[in-house]
């Protein structure tokens, strides 16, 4: 059975009067990432981490920031296009592991719903996704709240077409 790991990262700054979304939630805070879309770092390095894993090629290639199409887009749009570009491949998703690396405010009050909303959009168990928070120890910008990053890790495997499972 053939494997794909693929990963992705995404940075933003935080900006005052901005949503701070990750994994499609709205988390009560003063600032929100500044981006073209909405920002959310999560699925901007999982839809990464997807496309490379089948050599694809990345989110700003299927969705430029030049184009006025995606400005304040909901970032589940292009989490939603780079799973069917997985499943059209013939791969599933084996895990998604992730950090999300934020001073404030702390995730762990929010990881359950993330992974939740996450598996509801990939159509996966919630079971093959895991989200830790960590804080930069107030160092550089991470760590003055200026910005925040994710850093994802998926495995995929090819599905077995049925030809394949009937003569296992």
């Amino acid at each position: 059975m053939e494997y794909r790991i693929g990963t992705g990262f995404d940075i933003h700054r935080l900006e005052e009067g901005r949503k701070l979304i990750i994994g499609g939630v709205q988390i009560p805070f003063e600032k929100g990432f500044k981006a073209h879309s909405d920002g959310d770092i999560f699925f901007h390095a999982l839809t990464d981490a997807l496309l490379g894993a089948i050599g694809y090629g990345d989110i700003g290639q299927l969705f430029p920031d030049s184009d006025k199409k995606w400005e304040g887009a909901d970032s589940s749009i292009f989490l939603k296009e780079a799973s069917r570009i997985v499943k059209e491949k013939g791969y599933e998703i084996v895990n998604i592991d992730c950090y999300i690396l934020l001073e404030r405010p702390k995730l762990l009050p929010f990881r359950e719903k993330i992974i939740e909303n996450t598996a509801n959009i990939l159509q996966i168990d919630k079971n093959r996704i895991f989200i830790k928070g960590k804080s930069y120890e107030k160092l550089g910008e991470i760590g003055r709240s200026e910005a925040g990053s994710a850093h994802v890790v998926v495995l995929l495997r090819k599905k077995r077409s049925e030809d394949e499972g009937n003569r296992a």
